[in-house]
């Protein structure tokens, strides 16, 4: 399959990514959070095709995008208050909200669960390509299964060159994580995924929110997943990567006693002139906002400097810091070290 490469500053590209949307083809398309890989997520065929281009197993559930609040009417059972709350307050946003779906949502997009999740982009490009598309859009992260998530085209390209229709150019995405994930369909309601809506901004609308166990242990085993990116393993590079906590000396002192090659480090910026190892920065310590915006960029410079181990800093569990940190431990597979 030939990946065709469109611009979204062309109003005649756009229409032709419309246009395969609308035919039941894939296209990346750029969120405020990562480029995303979309469908038309009324079309189960079409959705199929999503999981089998990421190599992405079929229980893990879809968000599905849309441009206007009216279209959530119909893709949810009911819309309580505490839900259109929270959408006044984020939306459009990089936050997801989870409800009982409606009929019309095809068992692909919801991995046969009775709820799904939705979410309004605030990204001009994805709104307008919905509304060409005339549909709500099913769109996961747009990278092979496990990798780390694409924040500019040429980073999906790496991935989905070849199999999928096309891949629409609108730029670095502003955020750099995938949204934050939130279900109501459960009392009290809770995060299931940490994003750039944090969990204070989603308890000042919502009162008490309960943060699942997955969003920094591991998945129960025989626990369904209810939403994206609650998988054991996920935003991986190849290298063994080991997340450390603890200060800068300490994580100093181990980092340069290594002695086997392919080491490398993961810190923050202006952390490289102590270490004495090949380092890739992912934002500064005090700026949770910038690790967000960093940090599948540099699990991806990982790969490219040919990193064996990595021993990675690990960032504050706090606000947005949150959201990275989950990242950040499933690309370790929960190997963490405190020093």
């Amino acid at each position: 399959m030939k990946t065709l490469h469109l611009s979204a500053e062309k109003q005649e590209d756009l229409r032709t990514a419309a246009g395969i949307i609308r035919r039941g083809g894939l296209v990346g398309m750029p969120t405020e959070t990562v480029y995303g890989l979309a469908a038309n997520a009324l079309n189960g065929a079409a959705v199929a095709g999503i999981f089998k281009a990421k190599g992405r197993p079929m229980d893990n559930p879809l968000i599905v995008h849309i441009c206007e609040l009216s279209q959530w009417d119909e893709l949810v059972d009911t819309i309580p208050d505490n839900a259109r709350k929270l959408a006044q307050a984020y939306w459009p946003g990089p936050m997801t909200i989870i409800l009982p779906k409606s009929k019309i949502i095809p068992d692909e997009v919801s991995a046969g669960m009775p709820t799904v999740g939705v979410r309004f982009p605030s990204h001009p490009v994805a709104q307008a390509l919905i509304r060409e598309s005339g549909c709500p859009l099913a769109a996961p992260s747009g990278n092979l299964s496990g990798k780390p998530s694409p924040t500019t085209a040429a980073c999906m390209a790496e991935d989905m060159d070849g199999r999928i229709d096309a891949i629409l150019d609108g730029g670095p995405c502003r955020v750099g994580v995938e949204s934050t994930v939130v279900t109501l369909a459960t009392n009290p309601p809770r995060l299931l995924r940490p994003g750039g809506i944090t969990l204070e901004q989603l308890e000042s609308v919502l009162g008490p929110v309960e943060v699942d166990p997955a969003v920094t242990h591991p998945l129960a085993e025989g626990v369904k997943v209810a939403s994206p990116g609650m998988k054991y393993k996920h935003y991986a590079p190849k290298a063994h990567v080991i997340m450390v906590k603890g200060p800068f000396d300490a994580y100093c002192a181990l980092v340069n006693q290594q002695q086997e090659s392919g080491v490398a480090a993961l810190c923050f910026d202006g952390e490289e002139s102590f270490l004495h190892v090949p380092c890739v920065p992912y934002g500064t310590r005090e700026d949770a906002a910038s690790q967000a915006h960093e940090i599948f960029e540099a699990l991806r410079q990982l790969d490219e400097i040919g990193a064996k181990i990595v021993y990675a800093r690990a960032p504050s569990p706090t606000g947005v810091g949150l959201a990275v940190y989950n990242r950040l431990i499933r690309a370790a597979g929960f190997d963490v070290m405190e020093v």
